[in-house]
């Protein structure tokens, strides 16, 4: 089904996303949160997973099938390096299923395929130490945190070289709206700065030094 406001998240960077963000004093920005590859692009909406820590017994949890094609995996493992909660078969499963990608606050494993496959992979780190009896799928499609932002189930998540941010569902219209406006005014600059005028000038003209002020 066309999402209108996910193919508009899809068409702008984070770089401008979290200009906007910054400017409706949102708290979007992933922080931490990093690309498998460089090359890595993603959007779509989140399917979130909260993670808690257990002793023997734990199972990473078999969701995979639950999450709809086009769906970001979120998952909320605290940010724990030593306890993976993905790896190669999740990825295959995934790509087969025509998920959009996965962001992880914690660790994945089994990087190869994610890249020779060319899943889209965010995490805080990678390890090949399983979670398995260390950690439980606590909870599905609550809130959870990804690198300082709050993200719930249905929010736009939007991934590329530079991480990962959250546009909140409630606001997407907002920040989608105010992103293209910054965006705009960027290409107005660099019109500007190829015709010959100074980069000071132009900036000045079009208020880039503004762009991202909750004021402005």
């Amino acid at each position: 089904m066309k999402d209108d406001n996910v193919e508009r998240a899809g068409r702008i960077d984070t770089a401008t996303l979290s200009d906007a963000l910054d400017r409706l004093g949102i708290a979007g920005q992933c922080l931490g949160i990093k690309p498998l590859s460089q090359e890595s692009r993603l959007v779509g909406r989140a399917f979130t997973l909260a993670y808690a820590p257990v002793g023997p017994g734990g199972t990473v949890g078999d969701f995979i099938d639950d999450v709809p094609a086009g769906a970001v995996v979120a998952i909320d493992n605290g940010g724990r390096p030593d306890a993976t909660v993905w790896g190669d078969i999740l990825t295959m499963c995934a790509h087969r299923r025509g998920l959009a990608g996965t962001v992880i606050d914690g660790a994945c494993r089994d990087t190869h395929l994610a890249l020779g496959l060319g899943y889209p992979m965010y995490s805080r780190s990678y390890s090949m130490r399983t979670g398995k009896d260390r950690v439980q799928l606590e909870a599905t499609q609550v809130p959870v945190n990804i690198g300082d932002a709050r993200v719930g189930p249905g929010d736009i998540l939007r991934g590329d070289s530079d991480g990962v941010v959250a546009i909140p569902r409630a606001r997407e219209d907002e920040v989608l709206d105010v992103a293209e406006g910054i965006e705009a005014a960027e290409a107005r600059i660099r019109a500007l700065v190829e015709s010959g005028v100074r980069l000071d000038e132009a900036r000045r003209q079009q208020s880039y030094h503004l762009l991202q002020r909750r004021d402005a």
